[in-house]
């Protein structure tokens, strides 16, 4: 069976041309500059920004979303999956601005724009009106009977952190207003729609797509030549260059791109499809196990199934150390929520004035806010290059230790009871979801498995026994904290590694069981712990000689005298200046007090010198790649892949056995 993997690759466009034609027949042919490009573009996204919010507005009532949750058109039938058509078919049209001449499908791409939003709005609808229905006397605290009846209400798959989060809103608007909400249009205000324009909504009329070569494509889109265009005249075809980057494939099939007008750039998501050939989700004879930390972000250990029913693991831990880039994005998050309260504060004052702020105060308002993005821009792109960079990381030791899965635990609904506001904040910005999102894409494009475990017990537990462990802060220091697992079994080891391999021990044990969902990620849902043992590998000893011969029979064999050696603690410079020099001579006695020093020349003789040399020279401190490890920043420390020597027939190159 082949799937299709479909990825997006960010690219920035090149050159463009106008044309007074169609990409048939161009006709006259101008140059634009990218700046020109830019500002067109922004046409274009400002006109559907403007239909899709207006379209929003009209249909934000409770009777329009009961109408689009149940899936039926007026005439009773089944609405399509486009979600154009579908609200064409509910009669939802965009109300175009008077004098503003728009293409039909620029107006598709508006009403696509919207119903994806308002899909999006239709589930949490329903989880915000089970919660509602279900209302406790105390919010924050429900006994065992209102958990039965909301999880009878609520829509399938719907995980804690999600009731949490809807609970809190819905307490907060209470707190306000002294009431439960009528419906989820007085809790919520309609969505704001991203600028951007879903050319995929659109046909040949309005864009086309093309590959040149391996490296570069072409894109030809109609955009306006003002922000109001009154006919069709005001629209024109342009061809834009786009350079493919390395990530795409030669091969690969290239879809309709999204364009987004961002800082001077024309930015192109370009989706593109390849064949792939989906992994086995069961018969894996070697797994990787990595479980999950914030410092260190990944910690993996290889196993195998036993002879005996249990899971055969190997003493090294794989890590994967992001230290420096958490306390990096920790002083970003401190710094986005000390310009939160600037900001915060200056619009408390603005709402207290009656003629607002003044000039000063304005000019300092929009500059916090343009950086408050600009931290909070920066903060999303350390974090996804983070994850990406660990998913490749550890793909790259599946494929190193010959493993044909990767084992991750479902940390989907992992909440954090009792912990501190700061402890909270760092969880929330933690990259899990993208880098299991990273490690699933990676995955199958290498043709290796990538199957979720429950996480309840991994780190409490003993992966020897399964008793109850007890993390202190060493294994020389019993003071209770979170680095160190020790259990009566006499198991002791880091947590995390003991952690990875209950996690590893769990996939193998439970991989018959494996089942993909509907978003086709794999999962073993029941928990099977089995006990995991470490592989009994020889020690590599140095090649003995043999002993020497001690009997009398023949005379004893003569030996080299080993030869006392001692360097000389002379320089050159100083041994061809001493070489220079007469022998010293008895002939004078010095003055009495300690003998004269050079810092420059060290004569023979002379005690040595305990001043500063001053020609020695200062380089500048480099810290090299093989110490910091391999990663996309300076502070990440990673395992180094290892490589086997030999290839084994029908079997992927790896590192060797298991120690």
């Amino acid at each position: 069976m082949t799937l299709t993997l479909t990825a997006t690759a960010t690219c920035t466009a090149g050159s463009a041309r106008v044309v007074s034609g169609t990409p048939e027949k161009p006709g006259l042919q101008q140059s634009v500059s990218r700046r020109v490009l830019f500002e067109r573009t922004g046409f274009l996204t400002g006109l559907v920004q403007q239909l899709a919010t207006g379209l929003l507005a009209s249909v934000w009532t409770d009777r329009d979303l009961d109408q689009l949750a149940s899936g039926i058109d007026v005439a009773g039938r089944k609405l399509p999956s486009k979600g154009w058509m579908a609200l064409r078919r509910l009669g939802w049209t965009v109300v175009v601005p008077a004098g503003v001449r728009v293409p039909d499908r620029v107006l598709r791409v508006a009403q696509e724009e919207a119903a994806r939003a308002l899909r999006l709005v239709v589930h949490r609808r329903a989880v915000t009106d089970a919660i509602v229905a279900s209302w406790p006397a105390d919010p924050h605290r429900r006994t065992a009977d209102d958990w039965v009846l909301l999880r009878t209400l609520l829509p399938a798959g719907t995980d804690n952190a999600t009731i949490r989060n809807r609970t809190r809103q819905i307490a907060a608007f209470v707190a306000r207003n002294g009431r439960l909400p009528k419906g989820f249009t007085e809790l919520e205000d309609p969505p704001v729609v991203s600028a951007q324009v879903l050319l995929a909504a659109a046909d040949r009329q309005l864009v086309r797509m093309h590959r040149i070569d391996g490296h570069r494509a072409r894109l030809w889109v109609q955009l306006p030549m003002m922000a109001a265009p009154g006919s069709y005249h005001d629209w024109s075809w342009h061809d834009i260059a786009v350079p493919l980057p390395p990530t795409v494939a030669p091969a690969a099939k290239l879809c309709t791109p999204t364009l987004r007008p961002d800082a001077g750039k024309v930015r192109v998501d370009l989706p593109f499809d390849t064949a792939v050939e989906p992994a086995p989700l069961a018969g894996h004879k070697r797994a990787i196990g990595a479980d999950w930390g914030y410092n260190t972000l990944l910690t993996a250990v290889v196993a195998e199934p036993g002879p005996d029913g249990d899971v055969v693991s190997s003493g090294r831990a794989l890590r994967f150390d992001a230290a420096g880039v958490s306390r990096k994005l920790d002083r970003l998050r401190q710094h986005r929520e000390h310009l939160k309260t600037k900001i915060t504060h200056l619009e408390n004052l603005a709402a207290g004035r009656p003629n607002g702020l003044d000039t000063a105060a304005g000019t300092k308002l929009a500059l916090l806010r343009l950086h408050h993005r600009q931290v909070c821009a920066k903060i999303r792109n350390i974090g996804r290059a983070l994850a990406w960079s660990a998913a490749r990381w550890l793909i790259d030791q599946a494929h190193a230790a010959g493993a044909t899965v990767v084992y991750l635990e479902d940390l989907t609904s992992m909440e954090t009871p009792g912990s501190s506001k700061a402890w909270n904040r760092r969880l929330s910005g933690a990259t899990r979801g993208v880098l299991a999102d990273a490690v699933r894409h990676l995955g199958l494009r290498e043709h290796i498995a990538v199957v979720t475990v429950p996480a309840r017990g991994t780190s409490s537990g003993c992966p020897r026994c399964g008793s109850k462990l007890r993390h202190v802060q060493a294994p020389d220091n019993h003071r209770a904290a979170h680095p160190w697992a020790l259990c009566t079994c006499g198991h002791s080891a880091d947590r995390d590694f003991s952690a990875a391999q209950r996690i590893a021990a769990r996939g193998l044990a439970g991989q018959h069981r494996t089942a993909r969902n509907r978003a086709g990620h794999a999962s073993v849902r029941d928990t099977i712990d089995v006990p995991v043992r470490r592989a009994k590998t020889p020690t590599p000893r140095p090649a003995s000689r043999p002993a020497a011969s001690r009997d009398k029979h023949r005379p004893t064999p003569s030996r080299p005298r080993r030869q006392a050696s001692r360097a000389s603690e002379l320089t050159p410079a100083a041994l061809a200046t001493a070489g220079s020099c007469p022998a010293p001579t008895r002939a004078a006695q010095r003055p009495a007090g300690r003998t004269p020093q050079n810092p420059t020349v060290q004569v023979p003789g002379t005690p040595k010198s305990h001043t500063f040399s001053f020609n020695r020279t200062h380089t500048r401190h480099r810290v090299r790649r093989a110490v910091l490890g391999r990663g996309f920043h300076h502070h990440v420390h990673a395992t180094p892949l290892l490589r086997r020597s030999a290839k084994r027939a029908g079997e992927t190159p790896g590192p060797h056995r298991i120690a």
